[in-house]
């Protein structure tokens, strides 16, 4: 009988050891949504820009860089985030937006996690420096 249980307590074991959960999923930054761009790299955007990045559902991505819009790919696990920005209108802007554009089209490859902190989605570098700091479009 000893033997018996000792057999059924093992199997048991074993079957919950194959059901590994994926804790990355599970700690996965809720990015669907609009946020508005706050701050590139440290610098905070010109008052009332346009800047914004949409997430969508399948790793979709779109927005406005301040000038012109934007369409790429997104992959997140867990907290790892990795923007992949394909391509986006070419109409001209003021100086002041473009330059703004181009640091934000420059930050988006620099991207590798999220942090979500009291309402501000911070995208981080692989070194943990802030590159891009959001908030939700409500």
């Amino acid at each position: 009988m000893l033997k018996q249980t000792f057999i059924v307590s093992a199997l048991l074991l074993g079957l919950t050891a194959c059901q590994g959960s994926d804790i990355t999923k599970n700690n996965a930054i809720p990015l669907q949504g609009s946020w508005r761009i706050e701050a590139i790299q440290g610098q905070p955007v010109i008052d009332y820009s346009p800047a914004q990045i949409t997430f969508e559902a399948e790793g979709k991505l779109h927005g406005n860089n301040s000038c012109n819009n934007f369409f790429g790919q997104y992959i997140q696990q867990g907290q790892e985030l990795k923007l992949m920005p394909a391509g986006s209108t070419m109409k001209a802007c003021v100086d002041a937006l473009m330059q703004q554009e181009h640091k934000v089209m420059q930050a988006m490859p620099l991207v590798a996690k999220a942090k979500l902190a009291e309402g501000r989605l911070t995208l981080l570098s692989s070194d943990n420096k802030p590159v891009l700091i959001l908030s939700q479009v409500k």
